[in-house]
């Protein structure tokens, strides 16, 4: 029997699975910091600072006592490591043993890149794990410098190109991160024994990635499933529903605009559903790399929000702007704004308010905003927020 979500309860139960439907309130202690990040599976890194960076304003966005500097405590503690989904991520330390088929994924998909190429002799190789091994964490910064053989835009000197492919195969690991900049030391130093050496199958590793995909998805495709991790290919999750099937039933999810969206869901789907509590109604500005918006399919299927980051795009071909917040009020997006940061001026500038349309700026509207720009500025602690 197949399954039917309204539009409401299925972005009801996103918002829930992606931890946005709770008022952000309450401890931010390491423990509390840890606890988001293993129910989400990831956070994604970003450089970029307009007002804080990708990973900081993620966490902030669902426990707004977090301050940027927690993340780097939980990596000193161990409790998180870094390494790739999608893209560069924060992954809880627990979840470490699930990851080895993913280094081997990665060692193999840089083998067969063209950058592999740049990659400095053997012998150089190994004369950098040798420096590591003895000298302790260093970055790129501690390596001399010598010409990339690549013109490409992505060329970086020889010694950048190894130190990242034996990040990617966990020879390596992030150790810690000063000005935002990375420091390598040897896997097995970083990531605590007890996780370092543990061993589980690859097929149990692919169990463990499709059914944690699922669940924190809530409701899915299998392509959907692929993509939570982008840590097993699209046959391996096809082969993982069929011996889950007696688990997993079919689900029909109604879209923003009436159509209907075919995927799969645990057994009690339903259960989950009936305990579905109406989101907060306090409004929210997102980062454009948060987890709920960076499927941009997902977003415009179930909110009819579309939404598209145009930081990439000349100035002049952008519809916004070059960094613009989305942002959520209850279990609907109601507009894009975009704001930057002046740390040393003390302040933040909101540049310009997009609202969608069909939407009121009512006086208590207006008043939400108010309110989470004021958390905002406290998060980054600078004094004053002004509307340019």
């Amino acid at each position: 029997m197949t399954i039917t979500l309204t539009n409401r309860d299925a972005r009801w139960l996103w918002l829930e699975r992606q931890g946005l439907a709770d008022t952000p309130t309450g401890p931010a202690d390491h423990e509390a910091v840890a606890a988001i990040i293993e129910r989400l599976g990831f956070i994604q890194l970003d450089t970029i600072r307009i007002v804080a960076r990708a990973h900081d304003h993620i966490l902030w966005a669902r426990r707004q006592n977090y301050r940027e500097a927690m993340l780097d405590d939980l990596m000193k503690r161990r409790m998180v490591f870094e390494h790739f989904t999608h893209d560069a991520s924060v992954i809880p330390t627990v979840f470490y043993p699930n990851w080895r088929r993913q280094f081997e994924r990665m060692k193999a998909s840089v083998e067969t890149s063209g950058w592999y190429d740049m990659m400095p002799s053997k012998k150089d190789c190994e004369k950098i794990l040798k420096r590591i091994a003895d000298e302790g964490a260093l970055s790129t910064r501690d390596f001399e410098a010598q010409k990339s053989k690549s013109k490409h835009a992505w060329a970086r000197p020889p010694h950048k190109f190894a130190l990242d492919y034996f990040w990617y195969a966990g020879v390596l690991a992030t150790c810690h991160r000063r000005n935002f900049i990375k420091h390598y030391d040897l896997a097995e130093r970083v990531i605590p024994a007890k996780q370092h050496k543990k061993k589980i199958s690859d097929t149990r590793q692919v169990d463990w990635l499709c059914t944690n995909a699922l669940e924190r998805l809530g409701f899915a495709s299998e392509g959907d499933i692929q993509r939570f991790w982008d840590a097993v290919d699209l046959g391996e999750v096809k082969a993982w529903t069929k011996k889950r099937r007696k688990n997993i039933v079919d689900v029909e999810v109604k879209c923003a605009d009436g159509a209907i969206y075919k995927a799969s869901a645990f057994e009690d789907i339903e259960d989950r559903l009936q305990q579905l509590k109406a989101p907060t109604s306090r409004l929210r500005i997102l980062n454009p790399f948060d987890p709920v918006i960076r499927d941009r399919n997902r977003l415009k299927r179930l909110f009819g929000f579309d939404y598209r980051v145009e930081m990439f795009t000349p100035a002049a071909k952008r519809q916004y702007g070059y960094y613009v917040y989305p942002m959520l009020e209850g279990d609907r997006f109601v507009g894009r704004i975009e704001a930057k940061a002046n740390r040393k001026a003390g302040k933040i500038t909101v540049e310009n308010i997009w609202w969608e349309p069909g939407v009121q700026i009512t006086d208590a509207r207006l008043r939400k905003l108010d309110a989470e720009l004021e958390r905002m500025r406290r998060f980054i602690g600078v004094r004053e927020v002004v509307w340019r």
